[in-house]
């Protein structure tokens, strides 16, 4: 397993900084103390997701009798749907309406922080998707626990970009935000067609007597 993949898949997914104008949308209105722990629950819900999809996402599908190549599938089809989002500007999680609810004066703290910065709009199908994809690859233990460091990667790059979240707002703007995101999406593009083509050819191996 190419080892530096699922962290460039991630990194490209979660953005934390294309999440950063939600996350001072969301938390308008708090004292420091309310948006610093808003911060660290975010940070650790992310990583959560991350590492129990590393550790328990496989088993999870063998559950439901879904195939891996099924999954690398549709994986990657929700990797390229997030992508095509991205390029568009937009969250690579999340839609309008996922964060609208923020209108409506949900609890501060702790649930603003799981719902909706944590899910969708920092993790969501596609990461859990990337983390099984990977997991399912792994031989060795260190290798699973290595995905998991990634989460705790993850989880510090939301925390600093959130704690850094008014300087970065000031610093790149709104276009340099959207500029940023379009070109993760576009990293994100490529791994999707790398994803899916994986799958298709398990699910389908004449494609590649064809090809030869």
């Amino acid at each position: 397993m190419d080892l530096y993949k699922p962290l460039i898949a991630l990194l490209a997914i979660v953005n934390p900084i294309g999440v950063i104008p939600f996350f001072i949308h969301f938390t308008q209105g708090f004292s420091r103390e309310q948006r610093q722990r808003t911060i660290r629950v975010s940070a650790f819900s992310a990583f959560c997701v991350i590492a129990v999809s590393a550790l328990a996402g496989i088993k999870i599908i063998e559950f439901f009798g879904i195939s891996l190549a099924s999954f690398q599938v549709g994986g990657g089809m929700l990797l390229l749907i997030s992508s095509l989002q991205m390029l568009n500007a937009q969250p690579a999680e999340g839609r309008k309406e996922d964060v609208t609810a923020g209108d409506t004066k949900v609890d501060a703290g702790d649930s603003i922080a799981v719902v909706p910065l944590t899910i969708p709009l920092l993790t969501g199908p596609a990461t859990i998707s990337t983390m099984v994809i990977y997991a399912d690859k792994t031989r060795h233990w260190w290798e699973l626990g290595v995905l998991v460091g990634y989460g705790v990667v993850i989880g510090l790059a939301v925390w600093a970009a959130f704690s850094l979240s008014g300087r970065i707002a000031r610093v790149l703007g709104q276009t340099g935000i959207n500029v940023m995101t379009r070109l993760m999406g576009l990293i994100l593009a490529a791994l999707a067609v790398e994803v899916m083509s994986d799958g298709l050819v398990k699910l389908f191996p004449v494609l590649v007597a064809t090809l030869r």
